[in-house]
């Protein structure tokens, strides 16, 4: 194709295929025709013994495929990444979280706020930690950044409310200790590998 064929190629000079359109019906007869004509086809009747049939297998046999929600709850993939969480040590109780800021700084979404001190014996102590669940998206980076696996992301996603307030307290997001047993740890990237106990070396003590 020439430069002279290639600015003229939408000028009409090609041969075009025109779609054949349908046969509407242009009148009221007409279409009174078409829907009778359809029904006696028996496509209605198809239709209608299809809803009868599941409507009888969930009547009498009891094969409901619909889940009656908040009583059934379909399960979710564990690597779903619902509500933050913060996890705590087995043998103490503890926060696991050392306050290092990482998740405030790694944010996209600026969400996340961190209040920190110095105790006295020198160790950094978090005040206050809060997400703001409403801006948040959910994307995870938090979790995977954190060196000590303190803040994951737990299956709980039902977080409607009707104040701002509500979304995202260090209290709502602390394992209780009498739940510690349940505890799951975080499946996800950078998650302790399953033989982390067999690598595990002691620590050569130099004093």
């Amino acid at each position: 194709m020439n430069l002279e064929n290639l600015k003229n190629r939408n000028q009409g000079t090609q041969e075009y295929l025109l779609v054949q359109e349908d046969d509407y019906p242009k009148t009221g007869w007409d279409e009174f025709k078409q829907v009778l004509s359809r029904s006696v086809k028996g496509e209605l009747l198809g239709g209608l013994k299809i809803t009868f049939k599941m409507m009888k297998e969930a009547l009498f046999n009891d094969n409901m495929h619909t889940v009656q929600y908040p009583a059934e709850k379909l399960p979710i993939s564990p690597r779903y990444r619902a509500i933050h969480k913060l996890l705590a040590l087995l043998e103490s109780g503890e926060n696991r979280c050392i306050g290092c800021g990482l998740c405030e700084k790694i944010c996209i979404s600026n969400c996340i706020r961190m209040d920190t001190r110095v105790d006295e014996n020198s160790r950094k102590e978090v005040l206050e930690y809060s997400i703001n669940l409403g801006r948040c998206i959910y994307c995870g980076y938090c979790a995977e950044v954190c060196p000590e696996l303190a803040i994951v992301h737990g299956g709980r996603y039902e977080n409607a409310s009707e104040q701002r307030a509500h979304f995202g307290l260090k209290e709502d997001f602390l394992t209780p200790l009498d739940k510690l047993t349940s505890q799951k740890e975080y499946p996800g990237f950078g998650a302790i590998s399953p033989n982390a106990d067999e690598r595990m070396k002691k620590t050569p003590l130099a004093y």
